[in-house]
């Protein structure tokens, strides 16, 4: 692993253990070169993932893309970081585990709807908001009412 700090190629683990969420391995590593200690996160990954976006485009799946997205639709919002963590890696594990190696943003976005209504109403519409590009505020009451009636028709084909 390359030191962050001097680009060093030489770094050593002075320490793993699992993350708090149990998906991830921890590392404590340190430089040898400048003495920097810094700490990096081993996932498994099952398959590589390629999201079609609307227009069609493909590209690589990214974690942290949406870790962000929950971060943005939460911002000030209280909520832990751990539970962010816990609503990514379950959303993970289900596009990994769907048997798929291409999945639309239009699927990933129904399952982070999901699962930020379980999080917080607030961040729930603000990422409504923007997933569906709300420009009236009747769009609000709108698309609440269709993602409720999607979930409950079929909660797991989300």
């Amino acid at each position: 692993m390359r030191c962050p700090y001097c680009g060093s190629e030489d770094t050593q683990v002075k320490d793993s253990r699992p993350a708090e969420d149990n998906t991830s391995i921890r590392r404590r590593r340190i430089c040898p070169d400048c003495g920097g200690r810094f700490t990096t996160f081993e996932r498994v990954q099952l398959r590589e993932l390629m999201v079609i976006k609307k227009t069609g485009r493909k590209v690589p799946f990214d974690r942290d893309k949406l870790v962000r997205s929950f971060e943005v639709a939460l911002r000030k919002r209280p909520v832990e970081r751990d539970r962010i963590e816990r609503a990514v890696s379950g959303i993970v594990r289900r596009l990994e585990s769907s048997g798929e190696t291409e999945i639309s943003s239009e699927q990933i976005g129904l399952q982070v709807l999901e699962a930020m209504k379980s999080l917080d109403d607030v961040g729930f519409v603000r990422y409504a908001s923007v997933y569906r590009d709300f420009t009236l505020a009747e769009d609000f009451e709108k698309v609440i009412s269709e993602i409720n009636a999607k979930i409950a028709r079929d909660p797991l084909d989300v």
